[in-house]
């Protein structure tokens, strides 16, 4: 009866453990991802004048609650931007000084980012998955310059929120590493900009996403 006994705990606990191994709740990513990034305004006075090559890095979790299903959030160093033009020609405050007559600006942004995803992963195949994400993503300006150097800080409001889309695919380095390889659209709710012209300008992005799965 002792040896019984025993033999059925046993049992027990290579079941949790087996369990445990087999269904990992939590994962972690370490992203570095280039992203190109361009503005946009719903005033016919400013234009939208070239897009910026930024970078996104940073760490980025999975909360998995069933099998194929995960609740993804994170925190990203975002860096961004774009150029505009205005006709007629405005004024704004760069590098402490008030310049008049503007008729070309570059912003480029440095945010820190926490997105809220909901990821949907399909079952492995030839050791690769593929994954479908969209969601929110909240994002706080931490710098702005004109591309000189110079700051811009007070022509850009400090918060920014928008939707996320994307997909990609998970290849199997081996146990529960895997290479992440997506892209992701985000589109902006909100003006990022403060500054004397009566427009909305949304910060909108592409983001080639590459990361690492532990």
């Amino acid at each position: 009866m002792k040896q019984a006994s025993l033999l059925f705990l046993l049992c027990l606990l290579l079941s949790a453990n087996t369990q445990a191994q087999t269904e990992k709740r939590t994962r972690l990513a370490f992203v570095l991802s280039p992203q190109i990034s361009w503005l946009n305004s719903d005033n016919s006075s400013v234009d939208g004048n070239g897009n910026l090559f930024g970078y996104n890095f940073g760490v980025v979790m999975d909360r998995f609650f069933d099998k194929n299903y995960a609740f993804s959030t994170g925190l990203t160093i975002n860096t961004s931007g774009g150029k505009l033009s205005y006709d007629p020609s405005t004024s704004m405050e760069i590098g402490g000084s008030t310049i008049e007559n503007v008729t070309d600006a570059t912003y480029r942004l440095k945010y820190i980012e926490v997105p809220f995803a909901l990821k949907l992963i399909t079952n492995e195949f030839h050791r690769t998955r593929y994954y479908g994400q969209f969601g929110l993503y909240t994002q706080y300006n931490i710098k702005t310059n004109d591309g000189n150097g110079k700051s811009m800080s007070k022509e850009v409001n400090f918060f920014d929120m928008g939707y996320q889309l994307g997909g990609g695919m998970e290849y199997s380095l081996g146990g529960d590493t895997y290479m992440m390889l997506g892209l992701i659209y985000s589109g902006g709710f909100m003006d990022i900009t403060n500054n004397v012209v009566s427009d909305k300008t949304t910060l909108n992005r592409f983001t080639f996403q590459f990361g690492i799965i532990f």
